[in-house]
């Protein structure tokens, strides 16, 4: 299914990666859940663990934390992206270097069964398969029945397993009230 052929009224499933190395980490990570909960379009529907993770890419830097969200969106893929580089923008996201340092990092990795590839927006994620730091939290909140639940099941087993992948679970959140006001 392409994005041309989703109801404009409908409710599809999407997952969201979040990450955040910069300053209060998991302050930018509830901040970003805040705002994903009141953008009435989106309804948060699972949350992953917060897995510490070491950088990919651009090593020298602090230690990311990441975890996945998943929602329910009556916005179609590229609006529901636009919504990510605002809520981005909202909270100091500065992009100068490739796989650097970020307050918050929004990435949308799957929407329904979306398959699409543009400049702007490619779905599945590009690199998601590669990724434990992404792998590991979406197999937290992947759907039983989604397509690649036993894809990404197995190779999140690998990545905790052999332990040379960077990541562990930092903390688990209770996601009913991530956003409830929270004390710096």
């Amino acid at each position: 299914m392409d994005a041309s052929s989703l109801p404009n009224t409908g409710r599809a499933a999407a997952y969201i990666a979040l990450g955040s190395n910069i300053g209060d980490r998991q302050r930018q990570l509830l901040e970003a859940i805040a705002e994903l909960e009141v953008s009435p379009e989106i309804a948060i529907e699972g949350i992953s663990g917060i897995y510490e993770t070491d950088p990919v890419g651009y090593t020298e830097q602090p230690a990311f934390l990441n975890m996945v969200l998943a929602v329910r969106t009556t916005l179609q893929p590229r609006s529901l992206l636009h919504r990510l580089f605002e809520i981005e923008n909202l909270l100091g996201r500065v992009r100068d270097i490739r796989f650097g340092p970020r307050t918050i990092d929004l990435d949308l990795l799957l929407y329904d069964n979306v398959i699409m590839d543009s400049e702007e927006l490619t779905l599945p994620h590009p690199r998601m398969m590669e990724r434990s730091f992404v792998l590991v939290p979406l197999q937290d909140v992947l759907e039983d029945a989604h397509p690649l639940r036993e894809q990404v099941k197995a190779a999140s087993e690998r990545a905790l397993s052999d332990g040379k992948e960077g990541i562990a679970l930092w903390k688990t959140i209770n996601w009913r009230s991530a956003s409830e006001p929270f004390e710096s």
